[in-house]
Parts: C-alpha cells; structure tokens; sequence
C-alpha cells in the first residue's frame, strides 16, 4: 500500500461536504490503492456537527480511511497537506451587495492562502470551490507566494458538466457521448458556455455539437442561458443550493488533475491566465479548455474563436477584472 495522503476539506460540515467526503473516502477521486488522511476544517460553532461527520465516517468503515481529524485551526487543517479543497465561503445573504460579499471573502481567502503557505506542502493542489470562486482562488494564491500559482485552480466543472448534459439530453445520448464543451470565464452568470469545438458520439461515429443537435437558436440562446442560471434554478426548486452535482464535480476535477485527462479530450477549469493565447487578461484565474498530464494543466491552444464567442469571453473576463481589482483593493486594506 502507498502512503496516505493528507486532504484538507473547508466548510467540511456543510451539505457539499457531506456528499464529498464519502467519495473522496471510498477511493473515487486518488484511486482505489490510496489510503487518505482526511482532515475535515469548519468554524468553531460547527465543530459539533463535525463530531457527527467523523461518527459516519468511522461508521461506514472505509477501507482506505486511516484517519479523520476535525478542527477549527488552519494550523492543523493545513499542515502537510498533499489536496486542499476549499469549499467553505461566506454565501451571499439577503440584500448582500457584491462588494460586501467579496470583502467578506478576502479576508477568508487570505487567512487560508496564508495558512497554506505556511503549512502546506509546496506541491499542494489547491481547488477552489467557495464562491466567488475565480476571485477567491487568485486571492488564496496572492496570499501563498510560495506554492506555485499553477497549484491553484477553482471549479468550473459543475458548469462543464451542466453543459455536456444539455446537449446530452437533446441528443438522446448518454453524457459521456459528449466530450470537449468550454466553459469560459468567470463561475457566475456571465460564463460562456461553448460548444463550438464540442463533439456527441452519435452510434459510434464522432458528429459536430452543432450538427449533432441541429438547433442553432438553441444552442445561441437557451442552452447558455440555462447553463448560466442552473444554480439559481436548484436554489429556487430545492431552497438549498447544488450540493450532490457540485461534490460529483469536484471529485471529477481532482481525479483528473491527480490522473490525467483522456487523450484528445479538454476539461474546463479556472486557472492563472497567465501566457494565454485568447487575449485574455494575465492577473486573472478564467476557466479555459484544459489538458492534464503527469498533474500539470496546458491550456488547449488555438482554437479557431468567432465574433459570437470572442465577446461573450470578453464580458466574463471584464466582470472578472472588475471583481479582482476590487477585491484587490480590500486585501492592501
């Protein structure tokens, strides 16, 4: 048997957690011949119900488990840790402006990227997940100077995964029929959900998205929107936001990041900007196309962008400039 590796979950008493953790435990994300220390962090008030999450998990006697530990300390949740996955965030409350949302979460974000710099392991792989997620991740990485930038990634695959079950279900296939849909930009409601460069395995031979579904107007429009305004659609049906779809995402996140992608397929990811060749502005995490080999991430280059896309990624890069600088602001404050 390897040795255990030490994964840190945030907001590990929340309703995504309690989806997660079972997955991480029973070998889904870093294989099924990793045992795994898993370190559970939440604020102080829910360090009880912590106490109920370490009974499950000592109750479902996983074979791969060899420890739980909870806390309310950075200094015992992060050190030494292999996978920080961050799922803790303040949410937006009532009559929240978005300014106090994200002054809120600088402070969060600066406190944990501190806390990783000091304690982490140097090769941590660090997913963001608390939203909002992009301006989150880059200010938990301008705070670990340390670790480098490329560590640091937020989810966009609950978006990805959204999107290929869209045209999955217009083309009566199953989803894994569908491979290569973008998300660009920002996790919010100015995403863009592409599937220019998209292909549906339709009865065995690879098809076009486009031909594949035969909807344009679809495809420009509600397909988008949809994907755009999922979220809020599952807040409004549940009255509780995405918990099962949003730990399936991260799990698919972290095993291709720990496993690698399949060749000739990209995932959506949101990483440093930093050398991209789609004009996209450098100090920002953006969610690209993205290939994994051997734990490093490329984005996919190249890929032909028409009038139609290119604004759409260039108003989510804006409301993503917008956001950092504010958000910039509050963390020299």
């Amino acid at each position: 048997m390897a040795e255990p590796i030490r994964v840190v979950v945030t907001g590990a008493a929340g309703q995504i957690a309690y989806s997660l953790l079972y997955n991480i435990a029973k070998g889904d994300v870093f294989g099924k011949d990793q045992p795994i220390i898993l370190i559970l962090l939440d604020i102080t008030p829910m360090l009880t119900v912590l106490d109920g999450v370490v009974m499950e998990m000592q109750d479902c006697a996983f074979p791969l488990l060899r420890e739980v530990i909870p806390t309310d300390k950075v200094e015992v949740g992060f050190r030494d840790v292999d996978a920080a996955i961050l799922v803790g965030s303040m949410p937006r409350k009532e009559g929240m402006e978005r300014k106090d949302l994200l002054k809120a979460n600088v402070a969060i974000f600066k406190t944990q990227g501190a806390a990783l710099d000091k304690y982490a392991k140097k090769t941590v792989k660090v997913l963001v997940v608390g939203n909002p997620a992009n301006t989150n991740c880059l200010i938990a990485s301008k705070s670990a100077p340390s670790i480098p930038k490329e560590n640091f990634s937020c989810l966009t695959r609950l978006d990805h995964n959204r999107a290929c079950s869209q045209v999955a279900m217009r083309c009566s296939v199953s989803s894994d029929s569908v491979k290569n849909v973008i998300i660009w930009g920002n996790h919010s409601s100015t995403q863009y959900p592409d599937v220019h460069h998209a292909k549906v395995n339709i009865h065995g031979s690879e098809v076009k998205a486009y031909d594949a579904v035969k909807d344009d107007a679809w495809l420009r429009g509600d397909f988008i929107s949809t994907v755009q305004q999922r979220g809020a659609a599952v807040i409004k049906a549940r009255r509780l936001s995405s918990a099962m779809s949003a730990a399936k995402a991260i799990c698919d996140h972290m095993r291709d990041l720990w496993f690698g992608t399949k060749e000739g397929e990209f995932i959506s990811m949101g990483v440093y900007a930093a050398g991209n060749s789609y004009g996209i502005p450098e100090d920002l995490i953006y969610s690209f196309p993205i290939q994994i080999k051997g734990k490093s991430w490329k984005i996919v280059d190249g890929l032909p962008i028409n009038d139609f896309s290119r604004a759409k990624m260039d108003a989510t890069a804006a409301e993503l400039v917008e956001e950092r600088d504010t958000a910039l602001d509050f963390l020299s404050q």
